[in-house]
């Protein structure tokens, strides 16, 4: 019906994942971290996601509403068929929420539950810095990749660097 080879759809379904960690990067840094002005924009930004910040571990805090959700998925979905087509839209926007469930399982999982899986246990330390001493830092949730990309990563010596006298 769309004419699209199994190999297209399984490509866009990827892209489609990708292109949701990529906004789940971008949404984190630049608008879930932005410092609105005024008193008023300092009450949204906090609303928004300073609230998290400050309490990490209030499970009700963790997922967006759906009144925020479903009209984003809504324009996100316009988006795509604008930029793609209707045909391609679909294995597209199916591996974009797919990122998005990723991502909402994955920080709910980091903010609370034990692991011994050691990639988890890396992805929890990951986002555990950001919300302890690297708020500037280390923005991605569901994957690294957008933190190695913009260097947002944290310099693996910068620490003991900081620490050790100069020689």
């Amino acid at each position: 019906m769309l004419n699209l080879s199994a190999l297209t759809i399984v490509c866009g379904y990827i892209g489609g994942v990708i292109a949701w960690t990529f906004t789940e990067y971008v949404l984190h840094r630049y608008v879930f971290h932005a410092h609105l002005p005024g008193k008023l924009g300092a009450r949204i930004s906090f609303v928004m996601h300073g609230v998290h910040h400050d309490y990490p571990k209030d499970s009700k805090r963790l997922v967006m509403v759906p009144t925020v959700s479903i009209p984003l998925a809504f324009i996100f979905y316009g988006l795509f068929c604008l930029l793609l087509g209707s045909a391609l839209t679909a294995p597209v926007f199916a591996g974009f929420l797919m990122g998005y469930l990723i991502y909402d399982m994955t920080h709910y999982a980091i903010h609370h539950y034990s692991t011994k899986s050691p990639y988890w246990l890396k992805l929890k330390q990951h986002h555990s810095l950001h919300h302890y001493s690297e708020p500037d830092k280390l923005y991605g949730v569901s994957s690294k990749l957008w933190d190695y990309a913009f260097q947002t990563m944290l310099e693996k010596d910068e620490k003991s660097k900081e620490e050790s006298p100069a020689h």
